[in-house]
């Protein structure tokens, strides 16, 4: 099969580099490993985590047309109250993550409809579920690249002038050959203040199950997991209490802290204001991640909260998934502990009244669209290979501490903006949070260009980022711009008989490409404001 682009992985950045490519005019070929486009939003089930100003600026139009389909696609079809239909920012969910919480299956429908356009008129081909199994090279360009269904079949093979790796781990880089790193930067080689003195390669960010719940009468205690016992009493150096109990560091200032857990607490939804600056929102567990407040739909319709857990219990750092022998085995065992978690919280968890356990909770799948098991269909990789750029974007260029009132470096070939603290969770290496401000950044070009092949581009977390700038480019509206921005840049180069290499290195070149993007409606430059 042929197409203009090729976009592999069908995640937030690859829907996003898809519909860009799409707008432009091109014909796409776009694949997906799981049942759900959509990545981070939707198999993943992670509600958006934004930054502060989302509401008015600081996210490509695009973006924002997915943002108001969501609440459009709750108004329309959902039972909700008059007052919660009236409200313009409306937050379904009301959690403290993010201004827009929102069941996973929503932005599926959304991104399906945001594609269907193109589908009708036979210029988008999806493909799924298919994976990435093989590609050929020819010199440093990227020939072929062959997918397969995840429980075999015949492979197909595909081809385009541009391939945009938009896997969540950047698969495509070692298939293709393009040179790419993993873990820690050396701060000798980076002069990060945050890096270690030497490489540490296999030092990644956690892995998370996420899972969905809520809470109603009977008991809905799922089956004892069969690793229970060893994470039961599984406490971390770094932690300083059990995995599974409601303490644990507090990310920002590392203070072992005690959460608050109390299912349908009867607050006031409409109250809800997510504001990270202020503060994570992660106090009380139950409406951090909160994705269905019953209180905003009519009486009856919700009998509980949904809420959605990604918490600090579910991060697997026992060892890494990529780049491993027993990445599958690694990721039984983060499945094992998401369970585990669920157990812990239906039998054993302290309860405000002094009692233990919660049975009364009750696992939502259906609501995850996950598998027999019940958790979300996908793990959600924060941390993936990460192409050897042309740029590389380090701690130096946005970390408050470091840059102060300058504000972030401004990039000539920015190819978009972004915001969100430098977070990194627990890693592989036994490191604690690291969770300092940033400022408002841009995104570079350079950032996605490979340093030597020619026609691979990064769509999602996979650009020139370091460790510990990954940081803050791998939150879901970022993501976006990155893929809609490579989406983009594959469309002109078709159009103009350039290569991205040309685009980037000539003023002329690209100052009309940034003018392309900016008729899209993807934002270069921040206005004047502060980070946290």
């Amino acid at each position: 099969m042929h197409a203009d682009v090729l976009v592999v992985g069908g995640g937030t950045g690859g829907v996003a580099a898809a519909l860009g490519a799409l707008r432009a005019g091109r014909s796409v070929i776009l694949t997906e490993e799981y049942d759900w486009l959509g990545g981070q939003l939707t198999s993943q089930a992670v509600p958006p985590d934004e930054h502060t100003w989302i509401e008015q600026f600081g996210a490509t139009a695009s973006y924002r047309a997915l943002r108001d389909g969501i609440r459009d696609y709750y108004r329309r079809h959902y039972p909700l109250t008059a007052a919660a239909r009236a409200k313009p920012d409306l937050n379904p969910g009301a959690g403290h993550v993010s201004r827009l919480c929102h069941e996973p299956r929503v932005a599926v429908a959304v991104i399906e409809a945001l594609l269907a356009p193109y589908r009708g008129a036979g210029r988008l081909t999806v493909l799924q579920p298919y994976r990435p199994v093989a590609a050929e090279t020819d010199g440093d360009r990227v020939t072929s690249v062959t997918v397969e269904r995840p429980g075999g079949g015949e492979p197909l093979v595909l081809t385009a002038p541009y391939v945009l790796d938009a896997t969540e781990t950047g698969e495509l880089l070692p298939l293709t050959g393009t040179e790419y790193v993993t873990g820690f930067e050396s701060g000798t080689d980076t002069g990060e203040p945050s890096a270690p003195d030497e490489a540490q390669p296999f030092n990644m960010q956690a892995v998370s199950y996420c899972f969905a719940v809520d809470h109603v009468d009977g008991d809905h205690t799922i089956d004892r997991p069969a690793a229970y016992g060893f994470w039961r009493d599984y406490e971390p150096e770094f932690w300083g209490a059990p995995l599974l109990s409601w303490r644990a560091p507090h990310p920002r200032t590392l203070e072992v802290v005690e959460r608050e857990f109390t299912p349908n607490p009867g607050d006031d939804p409409l109250a809800v204001v997510a504001d990270q600056r202020r503060s994570g929102g992660d106090r009380n567990l139950w409406t951090f991640r909160r994705i269905a407040a019953r209180d905003q739909f009519t009486p009856g319709a919700y009998a509980s909260d949904v809420t959605l857990v990604n918490w600090p219990m579910v991060d697997y750092f026992e060892a890494p998934v990529i780049d491993v022998p027993d990445a599958a085995a690694r990721l039984a065992e983060a499945r094992e502990l998401s369970l585990s978690l669920l157990y812990w919280m239906q039998t054993e968890a302290p309860r405000p009244d002094g009692g233990t356990g919660f049975p009364g909770l009750r696992l939502r799948g259906d609501v995850t669209g996950g598998g027999a098991d019940g958790l979300a269909m996908a793990p959600y990789f924060r941390e993936s290979r990460r192409i050897r750029a042309e740029y590389t974007v380090v701690e130096q260029d946005l970390s408050l501490d470091v840059r102060g009132g300058k504000g972030a470096v401004s990039y000539p070939d920015s190819a978009g903006i972004g915001m969100y603290r430098i977070d990194l969770h627990p890693s592989t290496g036994r490191d604690t949070y690291i969770d300092v401000p940033s400022s408002p950044f841009e995104i570079p070009l350079g950032a996605l260009l490979p340093r030597r092949t020619e026609n691979l581009l990064p769509a999602g977390k996979n650009i020139g980022t370091t460790h510990i700038t990954n940081g803050c480019y791998r939150l879901h509206p970022v993501e976006w711009n990155i893929g809609e921005a490579a989406g983009l840049l594959a469309a002109h180069c078709v159009e103009h008989g350039l290569t991205p290499r040309a685009v980037r290195n000539t003023p002329r070149l690209l100052q009309d490409f940034q003018r392309t993007l900016t008729a899209h409606g993807v934002e270069l430059r921040w206005p004047d404001i502060s980070g946290y």
